[in-house]
């Protein structure tokens, strides 16, 4: 898990230098299938349940698993997320980050960082003994606090041997309900924060799933691992230092 947390790390880290205007979201679909591929690795959300790419990459009002595309093509002002899930010695490592194309909008960056610090605050829950409803009401009461709402509809998710499994991790819900965390549990947090409703729709493909009012959304994730004191974060880009991947830093 340390390994392919790490490679997801480092792929994130390489692709966020190319983002910018003029470069076409199938394009950094591209870098980072060959970045993967090149460390031994494999792309896990390619042909997952029939996904066409080797990474998602959410535009402005697209919550999650936007489609990369040669016609779309990244502008001055825009978000994106890129979601990356890495596939080796039979793990799975999954991040996120949402990215500011050039100069944005004053309620662009708002969101951005409201969703940063909505992930900050869950993963600050993160301990054994402690319960999944504690990560979600810290990011909801954030969230809330600077007039963002909170999507329902996806979640957080736990990570291993398989991409998605036991246990779901919403981002909202009340403190000391939910499963009871434990050493070793692997898990993604992952919170998707809009300016305006929580409510999404799933676009005709079939996967991209936008808001409901084209407001914009943002997100941040990170694999964790719970300890028996707390909480190792397994994609924390700083654990690139020491390692081949450092020059990325």
């Amino acid at each position: 898990m340390r390994q392919t947390c790490l490679l997801a790390a480092a792929t994130l880290k390489m692709i966020g230098r190319h983002v910018q205007p003029g470069v076409s979201t199938q394009a950094l679909n591209d870098l980072c299938d060959e970045f993967i591929r090149d460390h031994g690795a494999i792309p896990s959300p390619l042909n997952y349940k029939g996904f066409p790419r080797s990474i998602c990459t959410s535009v402005n009002e697209v919550v999650c698993h936007g489609i990369p595309s040669a016609r779309q093509v990244l502008r001055e002002g825009d978000i994106v997320n890129v979601d990356v899930t890495t596939l080796l010695g039979g793990f799975h490592g999954d991040c996120s980050a949402t990215f500011c194309v050039g100069q944005v909008s004053k309620e662009a960056r708002h969101v951005v960082e409201v969703s940063r610090q909505c992930l900050a605050l869950g993963i600050e829950q993160v301990r054994p003994g402690g319960h999944i409803g504690d990560i979600g009401a810290a990011i909801e009461r954030h969230a809330h606090a600077e007039g963002c709402s909170v999507v329902r509809d996806f979640c957080g998710h736990g990570i291993g041997r398989q991409f998605h499994c036991a246990p779901e991790v919403p981002h909202f819900g009340r403190r000391g309900e939910g499963e009871e965390m434990f050493p070793n549990l692997t898990f993604t947090i992952e919170p998707m924060i809009n300016l305006g409703r929580p409510e999404t729709r799933i676009l005709g493909d079939g996967w991209t799933a936008v808001t409901v009012d084209r407001k914009l959304s943002a997100q941040f994730e990170h694999t964790l691992l719970v300890t028996r004191s707390g909480v190792d974060v397994l994609t924390d880009p700083e654990k690139l230092r020491g390692t081949r991947h450092e020059a990325l830093l």
